[in-house]
C-alpha cells in the first residue's frame, strides 16, 4: 500500500463541519481482498488495539466493527478505524471517520482530529501497523503511542486557554489558533481581538516590562504608597548575606526577573540557607532580590480591565501522611491524579522532585524516605505556584473591599489590563494596611487555572470575564458573504463588494484574479481558495469580507471561515466533472452546498430559482433562504413567496424585493450598465444575486441601487468579464468563459448586440472530460459564424493539439464548416489571426486564459492594424 497524500483540512469541509485528516491511499492489489482471507489478521490486530472491539461502525451498538471484521471487511475501512483508535489512545477524543473509493485502487480515508501534527503521524502509523501485521513483523506500538500522546499534550491548548476559546465561541465569535502556542485571533478583520495566554492586544508592552522587573515594580508601588516588602538587589553571595543580616531573618530570595516561582526561596532563617537560596536563584537571573519575609498566607487576586474579579489562596505543594507510605510514595500517589499533568495542560501540575524539594525537606529534618504519621502535613515547597504542584482555594467572597480596591490600584499603577496581584497577609478579609501584609509581586499573563479549577471552593467564570473585557458590546458585526457556483461567481463578488463599499465599509474580496483590500490588490492570480480567504479574514483593516469559493478549494482545503452571514450559489452546471471524485451534477451540488450549510442560522442562503440544481440545495440550508429569478412567474419562486419566504425578481424590466406581503422597488434592469441595457441575461442573474446578498445584510435599497448603477463591464470595475473594446470597424469582447454554459451565455449576449458576423476565439482547460470539451466546441460551433481554436498554455496533462482536436470535433458536430475554423494553438497568435481576418461589423469574442497576457496580445494586434496612434475605448 502507498500513501499518495496526507493533509489536514482545518476548516469546515465536504466531509465534516469539523477539521479532518484526509489521506489518499493506494491499496493496490489489496483492494478486493477481505480481512477474513488473512489467517490470524483479526486476532493480531485486536491484540494490538483491543479497543477496536468497542467501535460501533455502521451498527448502533458497540462491537459493530468487530462483527465486520469477523464477516470480512476491506483494508481502507480497517485503516479508518485503526486511525480513530490510535487517536483515542493518544488523547484525542475522535469518533468520526469514513473510507471512500476514488477510482481504481485509490481511496480517501477521512477521520476527525483535535491536534493536527500528531494526527498526521497517526495516519501514517495506521498504514504502517496494518502492513506490519500482514508481513508478520512486530512493532512496538505502545512506545510509539506514548510518544504521540506526549506530543499531543505538548501541542494542545491548556485548560485556561481552552476555557477562553470555549467562552468566545459560545458567543458566536470565531477563534483561530496561530502556531502551536496560546496565540489566538478572536473574530475577523477590523473586529478581531488577539490574545496570547492572558496577554491581550491591549496589554501595554511597557506594563509587561515593569511587571517582569520585580525591583522596578516595587519602586513604582512604593512611590504610590502601596505596602511592599523591604529589600535589596544583590549580585553576589557575599552581598546577599550582608543584606539578609541587615534586613533581619527570616528573608526571601528570588531572581529579579523570574516567573512561576522559579528560583524563589522563602522563610530563610540562617546564613547557610541564604547561600543555598542565592545559588539557586542565580540559575535564573544575575540580579537577585533579598527581601524581608512577610509572614502570612499567600493570595492571588485577579484584576481584569481595572476591576477585581476573583481571588485564591495558594497552597504550596504538600503531602499528608497516612502512616504507611513514604513522602516519595505519597508524591507518586498525588501525581497519579488524572487532574494533574506534566505542565499546564491539566487543572493541576504534578509535583516534581528537584533540589528545591530536597532543600525544603532538609530544613524540616526530613528526606523522601520518611514515612509521616497519619494526618501530618508535610510541605515540599514554600511557594504556592500551581506550576510547581501547588493547589488553590477560592477566597473571592472573603476579600474585603479595601483589599479589592488595593488590587485595582496596583494593576492601574503598573498599567496592566490583566493582572495577577500576589499578596501575603494573615487574612485577606482584613485590610493589608492593618494586617502588616504586603503586595509581593504583580504578574503579567497571570495563570487562571487556580480560579477555573480550585481544589476547594467555587470555580470562577474567569474566561467569561476576559471575553466580557475584550468584547464589552458582545459579538462584533463583521459581514461575511461567500459566493460559489459554476459561472458568474467573480462578477457577483465584485458587485457585492461594490455595494458594501458604497455602504461605507472597507471590503476584503477574493476572486479568480486576486485578493483585494479596499481597492488595493495585495495578491494577483486565482485566489478563490481558503488560503486567500484567510488573507482577507485576518487583515485588521477589513470591515467586511466577500469571498469567491471555488470547487477545487472546497474539496482540497475546505472553508477558511467557520460560518458566513450569507452564502450565494449562482448556478450549478456541468464543469470540472470527472475531477476529484466529482462525477455528476449531484456530486457538484453536494460540494458547493457546503457554502450554504455553513451559513449562520440567522443568516441567509441566496439561491438561483432559475437553476434546477441550485434549487435542490435548499434542502441542505439551516438558515433563511432568498430565491432570485429573472422571471417573476418562476414556479419555485412563487411557491417560496407564498410560504412567507423572501425573493428578488424581475417584472417588466424592473427588479423587486418581496418579503411576506411587502414588495419594494429596487431599480430598472437597464440602469445597471453591466446588463448592457438588459441584453446580458447572465449579468442580470449576477446582479439579482448580489442585490439579494446585500438585502440579506440589511443594506439600504438606495445604497444597493446606487452601487449597481455604477457597476459596468469596464476593465477597472469588472476586468475580464464581458469587457467590450471598440476597434475601428469591429468590436472585441474579452471574457473568461471556460465551460459550455459560460460560453453559451456570452454568445447569447453577443448576438443581441446585432453584429454582422460573430467570431469566437476559444479554448478549454485540459483537465475536463473529453465529452465536456467536445460539448464546449459544439456550443461554439453552433453559436459563432467563424472560429479560431487555441489551447491554454497550461495543458493540464494533455498533449499539444489534443484539446484543440476535441474542440474541432465538437464545432464540426454543430454544423460549422471546416473552412470557417482555424486552429492556432498559441493564444497570442490566435488573437492576432482574429484581428487580421476581421471584417467590417464583426464582433470577436476572445475567451482568454491569462487576462493580462490577452490584453497585451490585443494591444499588439491592434498596433499592427492601426498604424497611427489611438487608444481603444473600453465601454
Amino acid at each position: 500500500m502507498d500513501i499518495v497524500d496526507i493533509r489536514a483540512i482545518e476548516g469546515p469541509n465536504i466531509y465534516s463541519p469539523k477539521p479532518v485528516i484526509k489521506m489518499i491511499l493506494d491499496v493496490k492489489d489489496m483492494e478486493d481482498i477481505p480481512t477474513r482471507d488473512f489467517s490470524g489478521f483479526n486476532d493480531t490486530l485486536l491484540n494490538y488495539l483491543p479497543g477496536l472491539a468497542q467501535h460501533h461502525c455502521c451498527f448502533e451498538t458497540r462491537g459493530g466493527f468487530l462483527l465486520r471484521l469477523k464477516e470480512g471487511t476491506y483494508f481502507p475501512h480497517v485503516i479508518e478505524h485503526v486511525a480513530i483508535e490510535l487517536l483515542n489512545l493518544t488523547g484525542q477524543d475522535v469518533k468520526f471517520g469514513k473510507a471512500r473509493k476514488i477510482e481504481g485502487s485509490l481511496y480517501n480515508i477521512i477521520f476527525g482530529y483535535k491536534v493536527k501534527y500528531p494526527a498526521l503521524k497517526v495516519a501514517e502509523l495506521s498504514v504502517k501497523l496494518i502492513e506490519a501485521i500482514l508481513d508478520s513483523q512486530k512493532i512496538d506500538l505502545d512506545a510509539i503511542v506514548r510518544e504521540l500522546a506526549r506530543e499531543t499534550v505538548d501541542r494542545s491548548l491548556g485548560p485556561s486557554t481552552a476555557a477562553i476559546v470555549q467562552e468566545v465561541r459560545s458567543r458566536g465569535i470565531p477563534v483561530t489558533r496561530v502556531g502551536e502556542g496560546s496565540m489566538l485571533i478572536l473574530g475577523y478583520g477590523a473586529r478581531q481581538k488577539r490574545i496570547e495566554a492572558t496577554i491581550s492586544q491591549d496589554t501595554s508592552c511597557l506594563a509587561v516590562d515593569i511587571a517582569c522587573d520585580k525591583t522596578l515594580t516595587k519602586e513604582l508601588l512604593s512611590m504610590a504608597g502601596i505596602p511592599v516588602p523591604t529589600g535589596e538587589v544583590v549580585y553576589n553571595e557575599e552581598d546577599a548575606l550582608k543584606a539578609a543580616e541587615k534586613l533581619g531573618y527570616p528573608v526571601v530570595i528570588k531572581p529579579c526577573d523570574g516567573n512561576q516561582g522559579k528560583g524563589v526561596s522563602l522563610n530563610l532563617k540562617a546564613p547557610q540557607m541564604v547561600s543555598e537560596a542565592f545559588n539557586l536563584a542565580a540559575e535564573y537571573s544575575s540580579k537577585i532580590i533579598v527581601e524581608r519575609q512577610v509572614m502570612g498566607r499567600h493570595y492571588r487576586i485577579l484584576v481584569l480591565g481595572g476591576r477585581f474579579v476573583c481571588a485564591s489562596e495558594r497552597i504550596p505543594a504538600h503531602v499528608v501522611g497516612d502512616g504507611i507510605h513514604s513522602i516519595k510514595e505519597l508524591v507518586d500517589i498525588i501525581n497519579s491524579d488524572p487532574l494533574r499533568g506534566e505542565k499546564h495542560e491539566k487543572p493541576l501540575t504534578k509535583i516534581k522532585i528537584d533540589p528545591v524539594v530536597h532543600m525544603v525537606l532538609a530544613r524540616q529534618g526530613l528526606t523522601l524516605e520518611v514515612v509521616p504519621e497519619k494526618g501530618k502535613q508535610i510541605f515540599l515547597r514554600e511557594n504556592g505556584n500551581l506550576s510547581t504542584g501547588g493547589t488553590a482555594v477560592d477566597v473571592t467572597d472573603r476579600v474585603c473591599l479595601e483589599n479589592r480596591d488595593l488590587a485595582e490600584r496596583v494593576a492601574s499603577i503598573v498599567g496592566l489590563d490583566i493582572a495577577g496581584i500576589d499578596i501575603t497577609t494573615e487574612d485577606i478579609a482584613i485590610p493589608v494596611e492593618n494586617s502588616g501584609g504586603a503586595v509581593i509581586e504583580v504578574n503579567a499573563a497571570p495563570g487562571i487555572r487556580m480560579h477555573l479549577f480550585p481544589s476547594e471552593g467555587k470555580p470562577r467564570p474567569v474566561a467569561k470575564a476576559i471575553a466580557d473585557m475584550l468584547f464589552p458590546k458582545g459579538a462584533p458585526s463583521f459581514p461575511l458573504v461567500a459566493v460559489t457556483g459554476t459561472n458568474g461567481k467573480t462578477t457577483t463578488v465584485r458587485m457585492i463588494r461594490q455595494i458594501m463599499s458604497a455602504w461605507g465599509l472597507n471590503v476584503g474580496m477574493t476572486c479568480t484574479d486576486g485578493v483585494y483590500i479596499g481597492q488595493q490588490c495585495i495578491k494577483k492570480g486565482d485566489c478563490s481558495g481558503p488560503e486567500s480567504a484567510r488573507m482577507v479574514l485576518y487583515d485588521t483593516r477589513v470591515e467586511a469580507a466577500v469571498l469567491e469559493v471555488a470547487r477545487g478549494g472546497l474539496i482540497r482545503g475546505g472553508l477558511a471561515y467557520e460560518e458566513a452571514d450569507v452564502g450565494v450559489i449562482t448556478n450549478i452546471t456541468g464543469d470540472h466533472l470527472g475531477l476529484d471524485g466529482v462525477e455528476t451534477l449531484e456530486d457538484l451540488a453536494f460540494v458547493k452546498s457546503l457554502v450554504i450549510e455553513q451559513v449562520k442560522p440567522e443568516g441567509f442562503a441566496v439561491l438561483n430559482a432559475d437553476d434546477k440544481m441550485a434549487v435542490e440545495v435548499k434542502n441542505r440550508a439551516k438558515c433563511g433562504v432568498i430565491f432570485f429569478s429573472a422571471e417573476e412567474d418562476n414556479l419555485v419562486l412563487r411557491k417560496h413567496l407564498s410560504q412567507g419566504g423572501r425573493g428578488v425578481y424581475v417584472r417588466d424590466g424592473t427588479i423587486f424585493f418581496k418579503k411576506e406581503n411587502e414588495e419594494n422597488f429596487l431599480m430598472k434592469v437597464k440602469d445597471i450598465p453591466a446588463t448592457l441595457k438588459g441584453r446580458a441575461r447572465h449579468n442580470i442573474q449576477n446582479a439579482l444575486a448580489a442585490a439579494a446578498a446585500a438585502w440579506a445584510l440589511n443594506v439600504p435599497l438606495k445604497v444597493i441601487a446606487r452601487a449597481l448603477r455604477e457597476f459596468d463591464c469596464s476593465e477597472n470595475i469588472n476586468p475580464g468579464r464581458m469587457n467590450i473594446m471598440e476597434m475601428p470597424g469591429f468590436t472585441v469582447v474579452l471574457d473568461y468563459g471556460h465551460n459550455p454554459a459560460g460560453v453559451e451565455a456570452v454568445i447569447n449576449t453577443a448576438k443581441l448586440l446585432k453584429p454582422a458576423r460573430l467570431v469566437g476565439v476559444i479554448a478549454s482547460p485540459g483537465d475536463r472530460r473529453d465529452q465536456d470539451i467536445i460539448a464546449l466546441g459544439h456550443v461554439a460551433g453552433k453559436g459563432f459564424n467563424r472560429l479560431i481554436i487555441k489551447e491554454d498554455e497550461n495543458l493540464r496533462g494533455r498533449k499539444p493539439g489534443e484539446v484543440a482536436s476535441l474542440l474541432l470535433e465538437g464545432a464540426l458536430s454543430a454544423g460549422l464548416k471546416r473552412d470557417k475554423i482555424d486552429v492556432v494553438l498559441k493564444e497570442e497568435e490566435a488573437i492576432a489571426r482574429s484581428f487580421e481576418n476581421a471584417l467590417e461589423g464583426d464582433l470577436i469574442v476572445i475567451f482568454y486564459e491569462h487576462y493580462e497576457k490577452a490584453l497585451e496580445a490585443i494591444t499588439k494586434s491592434q498596433d499592427k492594424i492601426i498604424k497611427t496612434a489611438g487608444a481603444m475605448r473600453i465601454i
